[in-house]
Order: C-alpha cells, then structure tokens, then sequence
C-alpha cells in the first residue's frame, strides 16, 4: 500500500496541476499524510530548473500551512484525529513520555522534525496537544521547512539530474547529522560553560 500511494505521489511531478498537488501533498503531510513532498518537489525542480525558487516556496509555505493544521488538530481534535495518528505511527505509547519534556525543547522539536526523517506530523500535533507558544510553533517551521525544501532546490538547480539520487538517498541523512553535530554543540557548550 505505502509503495503504491509513493507512486501515485511521483506521477504527480508531471501533471499540469503539479504546483497545486505540490501544494496540496506539503500541506496535508504535515498533518497526517504519510508520504513526504520531496517525492514530488524532485522531479518537479529537475522538469523546470528555472521555477526552482517557486517551487520551494509553494513546499514550504503548504508545509507551515498543514503543520498549523496539525497544530489545530492535537489543540481543538486530539482525542478524535490526534490520538489515532499517532497511533497509526506507532508513537502513542511514547507520547507521554515525550510530551513531558516536550514544552521545554518545543522550538528545537519542530525545527528539527522540520529538517529530518522524524514524521514532522507527530510535532506538529504534540505542538498543539503540549500548547506550545504559537509563533515559536510557526518561526520553527518556517525555518526548518524552509531550509529543508530551498536547500534541496538550490541542489537540484545547481546540479542537476545528478543530484537526483544524492538527495533521494542521502539528504535526510546529512541533515540528521547536521542536527546533531549542531545539538550536541550546544548540549557540550551547556555542560563546558
């Protein structure tokens, strides 16, 4: 099932509507879509290399749009679309636990799940269910799905068809140890300082 929806995904990069199921894919997996929109923002970038800039920005501002949505949901419909998402992602038993420390890192969580392979979805409705501030919610986001998508076109403008698999396969990698080296900075500084 996953592999077919990824498929069906991909086929979309060479649609006339390709911009607004771009739209569309970013917004609603930031929510509770399980397939990311680099599936469909790659192929789009590497077809016109001149709209690179455009379609990165439709990614991310979809992205931050559905990630409100996701805010809402674990806010105002947790107990009703919330609690099964996360279940369906095998989070819900951890969930307590995480959402303890979760107020404290909020700003770091969605910064983050923004760059990585951790489901931003889950972030973005533990942001709602935890209350974290609104506009560190959205400041976060923006940044991190903005880094994410404008690095990723930037890459394929650059380079591209080259690039192609470098990113498919290692990306989300780089930007994990990136995260971490980054993280680990300041944990180290905190306990040095």
């Amino acid at each position: 099932m996953l592999r077919s929806l990824y498929d069906w995904t991909l086929s979309l990069a060479g649609h006339r509507h390709a911009l607004l199921a771009l739209a569309v894919i970013s917004f609603v997996e930031s929510s509770v879509f399980p397939i990311p929109p680099d599936v469909l923002l790659i192929p789009m970038v590497l077809a016109a290399r001149q709209n690179a800039w455009r379609i990165a920005f439709v990614c991310t501002a979809a992205s931050v749009l559905g990630g409100m949505a996701g805010y809402a949901i674990g806010a105002i419909l947790f107990d009703q679309i919330g609690a099964p998402v996360l279940e369906f992602y095998g989070y819900a038993e951890r969930f307590g636990e995480f959402r303890d420390y979760y107020n404290e890192w909020g700003a770091w969580a969605v910064f983050i799940a923004g760059l990585t392979p951790f489901p931003y979805k889950v972030i973005t409705i533990l942001s709602g269910v935890s209350g974290l501030d609104l506009t560190t919610f959205i400041i976060a986001s923006i940044l991190a799905r903005g880094i994410r998508f404008y690095v990723e076109a930037a890459l394929l403008w650059k380079f591209g068809e080259p690039i192609r698999l470098f990113i498919e396969e290692r990306l989300k990698l780089l930007f994990t140890l990136f995260v971490v080296l980054l993280i680990g900075g300041f944990v180290l500084a905190k306990y040095i300082l």
